[in-house]
């Protein structure tokens, strides 16, 4: 059960997207790719082996695609909502979004799922948008608590609805492919902002976010 499980974040003090980052020197593509070599040599191989000499560039590549969150901003996804719902007043609930994502500690796959949930208090945003959200906090190198926390964050401030509620469930290779390797291990992580915080309604929620088309 989802509510018996996890970490909950309650309270918005993980570092979010929306706070200034400091400014970094990005290094230059070739910067990079001299460092994959580097990498490939450590690793006890030959860089310049016929089947290695590209590596270098398409691991660069690569990373311009698994991270392409760092050069994207919340507030320009979510900028375009709709007043016009027809009365509706009831909660927003988009279960079972794919994820995918790297880990910071280790920078091995993070898959899983997120589920996202509402409660609009003017307006409401495209259900494609709330996808998009959770690709670009997942382009990035992430821990899990502080993703699951960067979702709910950019909801609320974007949207400003009576509560958010965020829950992701995940599975990470730095924990089956090295270290401990247990298989099969999912991390859940729950996030709640506004009224969701109140326990009644946050169970309300969760039962909705945890059940299962049939």
């Amino acid at each position: 059960m989802l509510q018996e499980s996890g970490a909950d974040i309650l309270d918005g003090s993980y570092q979010t997207a929306s706070e200034p980052r400091p400014a970094l020197t990005r290094p230059s593509r070739a910067q990079a790719e001299e460092a994959v070599r580097t990498l490939i040599a450590w690793a006890g191989d030959d860089p310049a082996r016929e089947g290695l000499t590209q590596t270098p560039a398409r691991v660069a590549r690569a990373y311009e695609e698994w991270f392409c969150g760092y050069a994207q901003e919340p507030a320009a996804i979510l900028e375009r909502t709709f007043g016009e719902v027809g009365g509706y007043q009831d909660v927003v609930v988009l279960r079972d979004i794919p994820l995918e994502s790297t880990c910071e500690h280790h920078m091995a796959p993070i898959r899983g799922v997120a589920h996202i949930a509402y409660l609009p208090s003017r307006r409401v945003v495209g259900i494609s948008k709330l996808a998009r959200l959770v690709d670009l906090y997942s382009r990035r190198l992430q821990i899990q608590e502080r993703l699951t926390a960067e979702i709910a964050d950019a909801l609320d401030q974007a949207l400003q609805p009576l509560g958010v509620a965020v829950v992701v469930e995940a599975r990470h290779e730095c924990m089956s492919s090295r270290g401990v390797r247990k298989h099969g291990s999912l991390l859940v992580t729950r996030a709640f902002r506004g009224v969701y915080q109140e326990g009644g309604l946050r169970q309300d929620v969760l039962g909705l976010l945890q059940r299962r088309p049939e």
